[in-house]
Parts: structure tokens; sequence; C-alpha cells
């Protein structure tokens, strides 16, 4: 058979042409992914090149602990419409710096402006400095913000400009604050000067771990579930991050568990030393790494810490679980410079949040506000794997799951069905 030196040439023509495409696709998409793995410290980045070797099932043995269930749905009655009318004056309030106390400040600001027929002003984001402020826009989607309160209470964005000159009284307002306190406290003080505004209290450490039934209100439910969504960007990010940490987590069939243990918490553990273990609300990553191995999870398993970068004080969960994580290992390096200050931003907690509620497994080093949001987020995606390490004898995993799960106390319960 004769060959056609016309059809060899295109066979030719053709495989280079697919030898080339993939070598884009290498270069734009796979090579920047690995260069920028280059830059992580020494540690994380042999530990990550280690993850990729082998697979095994690593947290099977708990696949029995929770049902299989269909997420809930969010099924709280909207609060009906107010009247369209003249506004009675307006409600301005600061969002802390500290993102888990956000919904709760927007729940009473909702509450508060409804309440007194006023307008809500979308608030402004304090910075970890005196004077510092951040955009809500910065770190918030406006728009999803604005449309789950309508027909709920009026919002805008600014100030009018002739209020803005003047001098506008502060109140301090409790946590869920009551319509009593309202009509007592507030109301008197709004018909006098027009525009307030709030400074929540937020609730202590004591509080948080106190497990009560909630009568939860459809104000509280739109803020925890509705109001408050991470602009896209950074909600891309944070998404990002969790898609890293699955690919990371081969040895476990994508799952990983995701530890809270701040260095804020650490440094408050260093003032516990002579403290018994079992009065200690915190626990460190000695103790978080004995819980684990005790209660059966595999050293192959990958663990997120929500820490900045890596320090000394991890070393000891790092001996035992080798494939440990902070987040300057998994970010991107566009992300790491726009978002990891030297000190730790409120962009990180938020990121945090995200990751943690998108966990297999979630573990509090600390009864806290943060471990209430999160419990929260994951009871209403249906996964409600949240494990507390307490001072117990017991290996059974059962016996260490968040009694705000094992005994339905928390109030998101209330908003879903």
């Amino acid at each position: 058979m004769a060959i056609d030196l016309r059809q060899v040439m295109a066979a030719f023509l053709t495989a280079s042409m697919f030898v080339m495409l993939g070598n884009m696709i290498k270069k734009d998409h796979i090579d920047p992914f690995f260069e920028s793995v280059e830059s992580w410290p020494n540690d994380q980045y042999n530990v990550m090149k280690i993850a990729r070797l082998k697979h095994v099932e690593v947290l099977a043995n708990y696949a029995n602990l929770w049902e299989q269930i269909p997420p809930p749905k969010l099924c709280w009655k909207k609060p009906s419409p107010k009247l369209e009318g003249h506004s009675m004056g307006f409600i301005l309030f600061s969002l802390k710096n500290v993102p888990e106390y956000h919904a709760s400040q927007v729940s009473n600001a909702i509450h508060v402006a409804r309440h007194l027929g006023a307008t809500l002003v979308l608030p402004d984001i304090r910075g970890n400095k005196v004077g510092e402020k951040r955009n809500f826009a910065e770190v918030y989607d406006v728009n999803k913000f604005m449309s789950s309160l309508d027909g709920v209470v009026h919002v805008v964005k600014k100030l009018p400009t002739e209020i803005y000159s003047t001098k506008i009284t502060t109140i301090r307002v409790p946590g869920r604050v009551s319509e009593l306190f309202i009509l007592t406290k507030i109301g008197p003080l709004f018909k006098t000067r027009r525009s307030l505004r709030l400074v929540t209290q937020v609730p202590s450490s004591k509080m948080v771990k106190k497990i009560k039934k909630w009568n939860t209100a459809p104000h509280e439910c739109m803020a925890m579930f509705q109001a408050l969504d991470l602009r896209p960007e950074l909600k891309q990010l944070a998404s990002s991050m969790v898609q890293t940490l699955r690919s990371l987590s081969q040895k476990t069939s994508g799952q990983f568990i995701a530890i809270d243990l701040r260095k804020d918490m650490m440094d408050k553990i260093r003032y516990q030393k002579n403290t018994s273990s079992e009065s200690k609300r915190c626990r460190n990553a000695e103790e978080i790494s004995q819980f684990l191995r005790k209660i059966g999870v595999h050293n192959d398993t990958t663990i997120y810490i929500t820490q900045s970068r890596w320090n000394d004080n991890l070393n000891a969960l790092r001996e035992i679980f080798p494939y440990t994580f902070t987040k300057d290992a998994i970010m991107p390096m566009d992300g790491k410079a726009r978002f990891m200050d030297a000190e730790r931003s409120q962009v990180e907690d938020l990121i945090d949040l995200h990751i943690c509620t998108e966990s297999d497994i979630f573990v509090p080093a600390h009864f806290n506000q943060f471990y209430a949001n999160v419990v929260g987020k994951k009871i209403a995606s249906g996964n409600s794997k949240v494990l507390v390490p307490l001072k117990k004898a017991s290996t059974s995993v059962g016996d260490y799951i968040s009694p705000f799960i094992t005994k339905k106390s928390h109030q998101a319960y209330s908003c879903l069905c």
C-alpha cells in the first residue's frame, strides 16, 4: 500500500497541536500551582508532596455515626412587610473586628430599626487598630444583604449628608435585645434624637458554653443564614482553599478535619499552666492530638488549623498527624498578598469560618462564638459532624459529639424544618 505523504504530514501536525495544547494547559494551570508551592514553608511543602503518594480510607470508621439525611430547609416565617412611609429616623452600627459576632449585631440592629420604624444604615466594619474602619462591601455582598432584608426593614447605603454632620448618640444594648428594652430604654431616646448608633454587648464564653433551648425570631434567622454572605471574590478564594484541602486528602477520599486552634487561643493557654485540665476552657495542640488519637483518627488524616502560619506550638500535633496545614500553605499567592497581613485580619477569620463549615469534621479547641457559628452553619448544611474534645476516658466517637447537636439546643434548629 502506498503511503500518502500528505496524510502523514497531517497526522504529524495534529499530534503536534495536541502536544502544544497540553503544554499550554500545563503552563497556565498546573505549573503556577507548583511554583506557588515552592514558596511554602519547607516542612509544609514536603508534607504536601508525600500526601499525594497513596490512597487509603481513614475516616470510614465514622460513616455510621451521623445519618445520611438531606440538608434541612430554612423555614422560618418572614416578618410581614412594614407599611411604606416616612422614616422615623436612622439606626447606625459598626460591626466588630471579630466576625463571629456580626450575625448577632445585624440581628439586633434589624430588630431595633423595625420596631422603631427607622431606616437601617449599612454598617462599616472596625479594623484591628483604633479608628481603623473597613467598608462593608470589602467583605460582604451588599446586594445580597439589602435584598434579603427587602420588606423587613428599609436599608440605605449611606447616611444623608445633613444628618451625617450632626452628633449621633450611642446606646449600648444587650445581645438578643428584647422589645421591652426597646420600648423603655431605646424608644424615648430615639424620639428626641431621631438617629442612634447601637453597640451590641457580646456574649461571654460561659454563655456560649451553656446549652439551652432557643426561641429564635425570624430576624435572627435572616442574620444567621441570609443577610451576611461573603462578597463573590472572597467566597471564591475560600472555596478554592477547601478544594485544595480535598485534593490533598486523597488518603481520606477527599475528607479533612478542621480544628479551630488560633494563635490568640494558644496565647491564653500559656496562662493556664496552673489550672487543672478539667477546668480549662481551651485545649492546646498536644491535647487535641491526644484526643484525635484516642478516638481512632488515622495518622494519615489531613487536618486544617485555623492559624495564619505555622509555629512551634503546633509541632505536637504534626508529630502524630504529619498532614497538618495552616492557611499559609493552602492559600494562593495572590490571596496571601491581599488578605494575609502581619497581624491576623478579620478576612482570615471569615475564610476560616467558611473552611470549618465545609470541613467533614470540625473540632473546636475553645467554647466561643466562632464554635457556635460553625455549628449553626453545619447544622443547616446537613453536615453536623462536630466533635468536642472533652476530658473523658471514653474512646467512642459518639461520646464527643457537640451537645449543640445531641441535645438539639442550637438556635439554628429553630430556623429549620
